[in-house]
């Protein structure tokens, strides 16, 4: 649900008649979706590969900063897996979930890697059982499928964070600014508020709307299913990674030409890791995306540490957010998870 529209209001915002706030937002919000309990010392995370192979000293680093907070890292049984570029079949891979989701005794769905074999699983995956048991979810990349298809067929809120495959140059160690923002994300049941980092602002404007999305190759592979997301009012999260601008123009053409982009109520990027334009081509992502902003009228953001971006912050889906384009900045008002108490 988006409480303000930013077309036609250019780089700045509506004019003295009527005029909107951030604060007027932060009033009107209002978050729906079933919420999971947030992590407690003590709780048990279990540990999936839905996608692809799972690099083994890079995951005991991501269960190493588990550890760090308490938390019980327990594998599934397929998360060691290898078969071709897939962590185990199809349906390996389906019931490691299935198991998570229905044992009571853990607390979280941590995934290991994104790599490619999610979108596999989206049609073998009981829907019921995953809605009856509300779980903090987390990872990126390839994960995306499987968060597009959670909120589309559950409602539930989840997590845009790292994957457990913790890799150090990128992400640093437990007292990191990475792992710093997954364990607030995750361990405090309070809203998140506005995030440490700033972006930079391509097209101007303010709105607000149910944050969705992630890797840009997946959310356009979702086109024409089920699970592609509805993104009517909704701040759409964008990232990808080894994609040439122009290969990006195509994808975001695809959602342009389908009404993903002009139902949308703003854009928030990501990092577009190594999507840097061929020799002699100057044209960027920004460029891009600025361009397709323009065309949708919609206000649009860049370089928040989003996705496959240099110190990866964690930020939930599902839940209501605010975007400042002109400050670069993405405030979540509201909670993404619930305390031990409360239901869901």
């Amino acid at each position: 649900m988006a409480t303000a529209d930013a077309r036609g209001w250019g780089g700045g915002g509506p004019g003295a008649a009527g005029a909107f706030t951030v604060r007027a937002m932060l009033r009107a919000v209002e978050t729906v979706a079933p919420l999971p309990r947030a992590l407690v010392a003590g709780d048990r995370v279990a540990l999936a590969a839905p996608g692809g192979p799972v690099h083994a000293e890079l995951l005991a680093r991501g269960c190493a900063v588990l550890r760090a907070w308490g938390l019980e890292p327990v594998e599934l049984p397929h998360v060691r897996t290898v078969s071709g570029f897939l962590a185990g079949a199809d349906d390996e891979r389906a019931a490691d979930l299935h198991a998570a989701w229905a044992d009571p005794s853990v607390a979280a769905i941590w995934c290991a890697r994104g790599g490619h074999g999610c979108l596999r699983l989206l049609d073998r995956l009981d829907w019921s059982l995953v809605a009856a048991n509300p779980k903090v979810f987390v990872g990126f990349s390839d994960v995306t499928a499987l968060h597009l298809a959670l909120h589309r067929r559950t409602g539930q809120v989840s997590f845009a964070g790292p994957n457990l495959q913790w890799d150090p140059a990128r992400l640093g160690g437990p007292g990191d600014a990475a792992a710093a923002s997954a364990r607030r994300a995750l361990m405090d049941p309070e809203p998140l508020g506005t995030l440490p980092a700033r972006g930079r602002p391509l097209v101007g404007g303010t709105a607000s709307g149910v944050l969705l999305g992630g890797n840009l190759s997946l959310l356009a592979a979702t086109l024409g299913s089920p699970d592609a997301p509805r993104t009517e009012g909704a701040l759409l999260l964008l990232e990808d990674v080894g994609e040439r601008p122009y290969r990006i123009d195509r994808l975001l053409w695809q959602l342009q030409r389908a009404g993903v982009l002009e139902r949308a109520a703003g854009l928030v990027l990501g990092g577009f890791t190594m999507c840097v334009p061929p020799p002699g081509a100057p044209t960027s992502v920004d460029d891009v995306v600025a361009e397709h902003a323009r065309l949708a009228g919609i206000p649009a953001v860049t370089g928040l540490p989003l996705g496959h971006a240099v110190g990866q912050l964690t930020v939930p889906l599902g839940v209501t957010a605010v975007l400042d384009a002109e400050a670069g900045t993405l405030t979540f008002p509201q909670p993404a998870t619930r305390r031990r108490a409360q239901p869901p």
